[in-house]
């Protein structure tokens, strides 16, 4: 209903517009049609897009746009601009598909499946060979039953005894025509039948006397057999068949598009559900759903904003959506796309259970370090390797996980290659690498007693120094022999150079690096094999069920090129081991079950991480493969160390007490003195032992010990005076009163 003042309200709003200029100075009438045209008509991409205030001519009638810098520019292309690069820009920037398949490219793998189709059938016909008599007997048993059904069928057939139902119908509604029809049927079927059977009866017993009389009694063996066989088969029954399987195939449900719409809707995801509860899928598939390996494999683009991290931190509720075991459900990200794009594949065994191939070395063969060797196999099956050269690992576990079995394998891979010396310390005590450690080790040390300490500090000791040797043997190679200033197989070879591999295991290596005395030393000698050891063949694996900045030292855990996680249990020990913002991206150690034991993530070989079952071995195989890496190193003459009973040098180097020498270096009437200046005495005063130290290694050195620095005032050698890090004698002397009070004090 129109209110009465409504046209003088109206009239009035437009007499003051009208007498005021001002106001609308900054608006324009906007005739939206005309700029939906201009707009819809506008086919030079190049040009400068135009929002409706602008669409308009310029008042001088030139046709311009305005060069207003204020006006707003429309960001979307028309329909008809460029959409993009064009066709051939698009197909050359294409993925294509592998024609043959991966098994089928690799002789590897399709030895592997025709060693197992092999063995498959030949179990299966050995199986039901054996058990033949059986089968035989109980054919023989049900031959009579199975007559019986024969001739009982037979009679029925004979008679029209399956018409009988259709007659009896008849005479129940009493059609008489009806009836006689179907009785006049019936006799012609009666009277057919009847003269067949009888044919037959003829025909059947004349071939048996036949067979009796003139064939040979092979034929004769052959005819009742199948016919007693024919018989036992008409005679079984439903619930007990003759013959059983001699394989128990798993049966897991066929992989559909539904199945998995079904399980990414049980996510919880808000872009999901939003997008099913609309009707539409909520997933692009960018391929068909195929078999991959024991398994099945879904790729797909996720909505906008949900990326696979989102999905791996639902696995288990993804696992409980497909009705799988979590075992068998592996959602992953695609590297080289984007994060939204997900592949999901679906096992049809729980990993941890699914039968796996035998490691190709645990019976015979010997490898190149150099190469990469195959050490454990990935969910679908295949076999995944490693390079152990030119790298530095770092295991990283809780307790019971398989990390020491991991570091063991690993270790018998390099005693495969007689060329390898082995330096193995198993910190933890409980000797199980001991299989590797008395049959090849050059060095091998067991416990945390202070004997053992000071035996791998010795070791580690003659390693750096070995380090330095071969820097300076590289550096003076032709190029035309080391090209790329590292160790080459063709160098590891040549045992005059003395470049063959060193590989060094440690297993619970915090021991080492949390060694009150020598744990700092421990650290500056291992990230120092860190860093520049593998281009000089020498390798360092460090394994922890500690992994913290404690166990693992920064400097080590960021140079590490190799990286081995099992199951950990928070985000810190994820990244120490896998590396910083690795549980962002969804590599999470986190979310292995406590049965996964051996189940990790790889990082390296050149590849974003991988989800690796590591071969089985136990301690009498290790022993075993440990044995014929002896054999093959002792035809070769390369067996040394501790494996071959020699003991080690007393000492790597002389004997000494620091703070004895630092005392010796510090005069009575210095109160305070820099570092810098105890390092360049401590030099001079034993340089086989402290040549190259810096004021840093006298810091780190001392501070087990309690003495900490200060700032120092002092007097540089051109006079000015200036403030350094630096101690106080009076902390020295203090350090080793307190020393000399506690008789076992190191």
């Amino acid at each position: 209903m129109k209110h009465p003042d409504d046209d003088e309200l109206f009239n009035r709003l437009e007499a003051e517009m009208a007498a005021d200029p001002a106001a609308d100075a900054g608006a324009d009438v906007v005739d939206l049609g005309k700029a939906r045209s201009v707009r819809e008509k506008s086919a030079d991409p190049d040009a400068p897009a135009c929002d409706a205030r602008s669409a308009d001519p310029a008042p001088d009638g030139s046709g311009e746009e305005s060069d207003d810098p204020g006006r707003r520019v429309m960001v979307d292309q028309s329909a008809t601009a460029s959409a993009g690069p064009g066709y051939l820009g698009r197909l050359a920037a294409a993925k294509r598909r592998d024609v043959l398949p991966l098994w089928l490219r690799s002789l590897a793998e399709l030895r592997i499946a025709t060693r197992w189709v092999a063995r498959h059938y030949v179990h299966t016909t050995a199986y039901h060979a054996l058990r033949s008599p059986v089968y035989a007997a109980r054919l023989t048993m049900q031959a009579p039953t199975g007559m019986a059904r024969f001739v009982g069928g037979t009679m029925r057939w004979v008679a029209d005894r399956e018409g009988e139902p259709v007659r009896l119908a008849a005479v129940r509604r009493e059609d008489a025509a009806e009836y006689l029809k179907l009785s006049r049927q019936r006799d012609g079927r009666v009277r057919l039948r009847t003269l067949v059977a009888v044919l037959a009866l003829f025909i059947g017993v004349g071939a048996a006397l036949a067979l009796y009389v003139l064939a040979p009694d092979w034929l004769q063996a052959v005819s009742v057999g199948a016919l007693l066989l024919a018989f036992g088969s008409a005679g079984r029954k439903a619930d007990a068949p003759v013959i059983h399987r001699a394989v128990e195939v798993p049966k897991a449900t066929k992989l559909t598009s539904d199945i998995v719409l079904r399980a990414l809707g049980a996510l919880g995801i808000p872009a999901i559900n939003q997008a099913q509860g609309k009707g539409r899928d909520g997933f692009e598939f960018t391929a068909p759903i195929t078999r991959d390996g024991p398994g099945w494999r879904a790729e797909g683009n996720l909505p906008f904003g949900v990326t696979v991290t989102d999905v791996i931190e639902r696995r288990e509720r993804l696992a409980s959506g497909l009705r799988r075991p979590l075992g068998c459900v592996w959602p992953e990200a695609v590297s080289d796309e984007h994060t939204g794009r997900l592949v999901l594949w679906v096992g049809d065994q729980d990993l941890k259970s699914a039968p796996k191939p035998a490691w190709p070395l645990l019976k015979s063969g010997t490898v190149d370090l150099f190469k990469a060797i195959p050490y454990g196999t990935d969910q679908r099956g295949r076999w995944v390797a490693v390079t152990l050269m030119f790298i530095a690992g770092v295991i990283g576990a809780i307790p019971r996980m398989g990390k020491t079995f991991l570091l063991r394998l690993l270790l018998l891979i390099a005693a495969l290659d007689p060329r390898a010396e082995l330096h193995t310390y198993d910190m933890k005590g409980t000797g199980d690498l001991d299989p590797v450690g008395e049959a090849v080790s050059h060095r091998h040390g067991v416990g945390e007693e202070d004997e053992t300490i000071q035996y791998a500090l010795n070791d580690f000791r003659a390693l750096r120094e070995e380090l330095r040797r071969r820097t300076k043997v590289i550096r003076s190679l032709p190029r035309d022999i080391c090209p790329e200033s590292k160790v080459t197989s063709q160098l590891a070879d040549k045992r005059s150079l003395g470049l063959h591999p060193i590989v060094i295991g440690v297993d619970e290596c915090q021991v080492l690096f949390e060694y009150p005395e020598h744990g700092k030393e421990f650290e500056e000698i291992a990230t120092d094999l860190v860093k520049r050891g593998p281009a000089t063949g020498i390798v360092l694996l460090l394994a922890t069920q500690r992994p913290d900045a404690k166990s693992l030292p920064t400097g080590i855990s960021a140079n590490a090129g190799a990286r081995w996680c099992l199951k950990v249990m928070g985000q810190t020990e994820n990244d120490m081991v896998l590396g910083t913002s690795s549980y962002k991206r969804g590599v999470r150690a986190t979310m292995f079950a406590w049965g996964d034991k051996g189940l990790h993530y790889f990082v390296g070989e050149g590849s974003d991480a991988r989800i690796v079952s590591g071969a089985f071995i136990d301690a009498p195989g290790a022993v075993v493969v440990a044995a014929r890496a002896r054999s093959v190193r002792e035809k070769a003459g390369l067996l040394s160390g501790y494996a071959l009973g020699e003991a080690p040098e007393t000492a790597t180097g002389p004997a000494y007490d620091l703070l004895a020498d630092v005392a010796a270096v510090v005069a009575e009437k210095e109160e305070r003195v820099w570092n810098e200046r105890i390092a360049a005495r401590l030099a001079e005063l034993r340089p086989d032992v402290y040549a190259g130290w810096k004021g840093e290694n006298v810091t780190s050195a001392l501070k087990p010990h309690g003495i900490r620095t200060r700032d120092v005032a002092g007097t540089t050698d051109d006079g000015t005076r200036t403030t350094r890090r630096g101690i106080a004698r009076a902390d020295l002397l203090k350090a080793i009163a307190e020393r000399n009070e506690e008789p076992g004090a190191a």
